[in-house]
């Protein structure tokens, strides 16, 4: 592989920049740039051309796509790398399918995959400038044809001969790229495979010729993949079935359709992700871990404010009162986080498991009604359960729709405004259960919609608290959890409506003590 290359990096923090490079050097990377100001990168990106660029995706004056967008309209040959947080992975999907950089690598990265994509990004500049030089030299052919009449053949033959090196060079390519290459018909009939799909599929090539595509990688959830001829697509949370080794692999699949006046086809590009979904189990069990010892610290502080806050411990005067009452809330707040993020936990690694009891909902929610009104009163506002039922009894369990109802209420509570009112609607539908939370409250844009319910998002660009954003997703794992689903309707400024159902859940007997 060429190190012979100009690589230019941004990233705001110098410490990064300066690891960087001393990383390249040490591997023999010496025409290296470094900029922690992506304006200053983008001028010397105006009048001076390089071979590579590694950009951070969270930088105060750019973020790193707007920054690789830019870059792009100066440089288009140039291969680009974005560094990034677990928690911007979907921007960063987003930037390989929008701007079509080379790779993204999470921090922290590890060093000898870093200097592997450095060196394959540098070989994707190369080959593309070769490519395109190849392509103007045709070009240019082309406009001597006439010059060349009495030579004809002999030129015809010697761009033909090009034209087949850089059709070799391009195999390669296909047939050495370390992710799998798939191609299907539009009824999904494999038609073929690169050495690193046979690789994971374990199969050779004859075996897996017409069979189903489809039938061969699945989603986790089992869903139906509805493809569009239009538009590429790509897939996440999906295995691939290896039946020679009995095992599933976990994969990301990128889906583009191919149209041209022959063939109408899709090729897949198949990335296994094995070592990246161990890399967010190993994270996401320190975090449970950490969060889960961080509750009996909590717990102590908690009880021991409660002997000085009832004067087990002697008398306080009223400021001294009040700054532990204030301590305690703090506390108990944490509490409720570290609670709430061993929740969110245990539900993505499938260790919760539901407790269902035959109950009246409409009793809970006039429960959970009670337990708000202190806030609701706070803001002279109402809240209601709204219902054609005396008695509506469910299966499910009681406590996990309990933290549904007052996670969906409160929040509806703290975004609208004084004087208006909060409705919990119950609505029996068959034997389905339809249950909306409508507020006055300050509503979000329709596009807004679906990023709601992800980790850690609050669902639009406005700002609308400085909650962590864990709620409303672990709501909706808590619904899916029943087999129902959770969204949301609403306009900015007029208001929302989240609504969950649970299917099959009315049960018309009551409880028997």
């Amino acid at each position: 592989m060429d190190k012979m290359g100009k690589i230019l990096i941004v990233d705001d923090e110098s410490m990064v920049t300066k690891t960087l490079s001393v990383l390249l050097g040490l591997e023999g990377f010496d025409n290296l740039i470094t900029f922690n100001n992506p304006n200053e990168a983008l001028k010397y990106l105006k009048e001076n051309e390089v071979d590579l660029i590694i950009s951070d995706f969270i930088m105060p004056e750019m973020d790193g796509i707007k920054f690789l967008e830019i870059a792009k309209n100066y440089q288009d040959k140039v291969s680009m790398i974005l560094l990034t947080g677990y928690a911007d992975k979907e921007n960063a999907i987003k930037a390989i399918n929008t701007i079509g950089i080379f790779k993204y690598i999470e921090k922290p990265w590890d060093n000898k995959q870093l200097i592997i994509n450095v060196k394959n990004a540098l070989v994707q500049t190369k080959l593309k400038k070769e490519l395109d030089k190849k392509i103007i030299e045709l070009e240019n052919a082309n406009k001597k044809l006439e010059e060349y009449s009495k030579n004809l053949e002999k030129i015809v033959e010697k761009r033909t001969q090009e034209l087949k090196d850089a059709n070799l060079k391009l195999n390669a390519i296909i047939t050495g790229c370390a992710d799998g290459i798939v191609t299907f018909d539009f009824n999904s009939k494999i038609i073929d495979l690169n050495n690193a799909a046979l690789d994971l599929f374990g199969q050779n090539k004859k075996e897996l010729i017409s069979k189903n595509f489809f039938e061969l990688v699945v989603n986790e959830k089992y869903t139906k993949t509805n493809l569009n001829n239009n538009k590429n697509i790509f897939l996440r949370n999906y295995c691939l079935i290896n039946y020679k080794k009995d095992i599933k692999i976990p994969v990301e699949i990128s889906i583009a359709p191919i149209s041209n006046q022959k063939n109408n086809f899709y090729v897949a590009v198949i990335r296994d992700v094995t070592y990246q979904k161990e890399n967010e189990r190993l994270k996401d069990d320190f975090i449970a871990t950490l969060t889960h010892d961080l509750r009996t610290p909590l717990l102590a502080n908690i009880s021991g404010l409660d002997f000085i806050l009832d004067k087990s411990l002697g008398e306080i005067n009223e400021k001294q009162f009040n700054l532990f009452s204030a301590m305690k809330k703090s506390s108990e707040d944490m509490l409720g986080l570290v609670n709430t993020l061993l929740e969110v936990y245990r539900y993505e690694a499938g260790k919760t498991y539901l407790c269902k009891t035959k109950f009246d909902i409409l009793k809970l929610a006039q429960e959970c009604v009670t337990e708000l009104l202190p806030l609701a009163k706070k803001a002279n506002m109402e809240i209601k359960v709204q219902h054609n039922d005396n008695e509506l009894f469910v299966n499910a369990d009681k406590n996990e729709i309990r933290r549904v109802l007052i996670n969906l209420a409160g929040n509806a509570i703290k975004h609208s405004q004084k004087g208006t009112r909060v409705v919990m609607n119950f609505e029996k539908q068959k034997q389905d259960l339809k249950v909306d939370v409508i507020d006055d409250g300050i509503g979000f844009e329709k596009k807004d919609c679906d990023k709601l319910f992800n980790r850690f998002s609050q669902g639009t660009n406005q700002k609308r608290s400085s909650s962590t954003g864990l709620g409303l997703y672990l709501s909706r794992q808590i619904i899916e959890a029943h087999d129902g689903k959770i969204y949301v309707e609403s306009k900015l400024n007029k208001g929302s409506k989240f609504t969950f159902e649970l299917k099959n859940s009315i049960n018309d007997c009551k409880v028997i003590l």
